[in-house]
């Protein structure tokens, strides 16, 4: 799976929990929220060095 995929997959995870969230007021659907906006941090900062990384390699210059 690509790294765009992983982010796209974690967005549509929080969509229901953050409508839930804001529309009717469900605590734990805000705790899942929670979850997944970190999950998407924690990923969104690995691609970020991934990236890096590449650009420091030269491994771009391949593409």
């Amino acid at each position: 799976m690509s790294r765009y995929d992983e982010m796209k997959e974690l967005l549509d995870q929080l969509e229901p929990d953050i409508k839930k969230f804001y529309n009717k007021g469900n605590k734990a659907a805000g705790t899942r929220a929670r979850k997944t906006l970190q999950e998407m941090k924690k990923t969104a900062q690995d691609i970020r060095l991934e990236i890096q990384d590449w650009k420091n390699s030269g491994k771009v210059d391949e593409i």
